[in-house]
């Protein structure tokens, strides 16, 4: 039958309001490492994300939330295959929780082919912060560079002359030891690269010995960093050297593992557990009401993911069907972060300070971490120029 001009505008109409209608709730995909060296950090996230779900009365934005968690090995390859999973079969509205950089690359293309937003509890590599920059990639976490280039300032502020850089062969290490070396001016004694799953240090250690460098920065997040730790200790380095790390590999996980030795340590950080402000106090209190441990930045980034979430889901009440308004929503960022004041730069990676922590007993005598000051105010990235991601 001939359709009139009449009948098109109210068929346009229903498909309108039916479009601008509330979902009737949150599908969340939340993939992370669940298992092998790196489980604890993904544990951290997930754990976290549950905590602000539990916040929120199981709820975001309003709308009652599901959240399909899954292990993704640590595997690029099964990361893929459960991602296809998610955005086909179970058809989620957001995802979430990668870990590691690589993984992440290797996701990135299925995730924004399908339209399903990414926010980014951990991984932010360089390639999504720049040129492959994507309208459905938001990083509630930092850029991979960023506590690398804190490090590398700390380093030259505290008069460090030749130091021995050590990282994963993997896209973040890459990024980590890039970055530290855009702030620090001294002598790069030895850059080394070390396969993601080795444990054992000691030809490393070897080659920093003879390197005749004064500090050492490291780059090995989770069971790598325990590992380190402990045999550079143990080879007595620190009598010689001081050591330096981003958070990834001083934290609350590595310190539970490696104890004393881990004293006098600097690390950076876009958190800690001592910020004050509100939303980080009632975080940290309840995380270890919950799970009877102190959270890492890695459960930092989880909650805020879950709070962004939250907060864009708010924000569009519910009408998840309209991209373009989830993704103003989302880059709009109205949620109270345990950072404090959290903004977007143009390519949807945070603007933030990051500070300067040392490892030290508290007042209850746990070996914990404490923020010394800020190191970086508002501080981008490296690779945002390189984004032409329309605003």
């Amino acid at each position: 039958m001939n359709k009139t001009p009449a009948f098109l505008a109210v068929a346009a109409a229903l498909c309108l309001a039916a479009t601008a209608q509330a979902a009737d709730k949150v599908k969340v995909g939340l993939l992370s490492t669940l298992s092998g060296p790196g489980a604890g950090l993904g544990v951290d996230i997930r754990d976290a994300f549950q905590l602000a779900l539990k916040h929120s009365g199981g709820k975001l934005g309003g709308l009652p939330a599901e959240v399909i968690v899954a292990d993704d090995q640590q595997n690029p390859d099964a990361a893929k295959q459960t991602v296809d999973r998610m955005v086909k079969r179970d058809k989620v509205d957001f995802m979430t929780g990668i870990v590691f950089s690589n993984v992440m690359l290797a996701v990135a293309p299925p995730v924004f082919q399908s339209r399903t937003f990414y926010i980014s509890a951990n991984a932010g590599p360089s390639q999504l912060a720049g040129a492959q920059c994507n309208p459905y990639f938001f990083s509630a976490s930092y850029q991979n560079d960023n506590q690398h280039e804190a490090a590398g300032k700390t380093a030259q502020d505290k008069g460090a002359k030749k130091v021995a850089l050590l990282a994963p062969n993997y896209p973040a290490g890459k990024d980590a030891l890039a970055g530290f070396k855009r702030y620090f001016k001294g002598e790069v004694a030895l850059e080394m690269y070390t396969p993601l799953s080795q444990l054992d240090y000691g030809a490393e250690l070897s080659k920093m010995r003879a390197s005749g460098a004064d500090a050492a920065y490291i780059f090995l997040p989770g069971g790598l960093g325990v590992n380190f730790i402990k045999q550079f200790v143990g080879a007595g380095l620190s009598k010689d050297m001081t050591l330096y790390g981003p958070g990834f590999s001083a934290d609350e996980d590595v310190i539970r593992a490696v104890g004393e030795p881990m004293l006098g340590m600097f690390n950076t950080s876009q958190w800690g557990h001592d910020l004050d402000n509100a939303a980080n106090k009632r975080f940290v209190a309840d995380f270890q009401k919950e799970y009877g441990r102190l959270p890492t930045l890695y459960a930092s980034q989880g909650y805020d993911a879950a709070r962004l979430i939250d907060a864009a889901v708010r924000d569009v009440k519910g009408n998840l069907a309209d991209k373009d308004a989830v993704r103003r929503a989302l880059k709009a960022a109205r949620f109270d972060s345990v950072r404090g004041p959290f903004k977007f730069g143009p390519n949807q990676f945070p603007i933030q300070d990051y500070y300067l922590r040392v490892i030290t007993k508290d007042s209850q005598g746990r070996i914990t971490n404490r923020t010394v000051a800020p190191i970086f105010k508002n501080h981008g990235d490296a690779y945002a120029s390189e984004c032409k991601m329309p605003g």
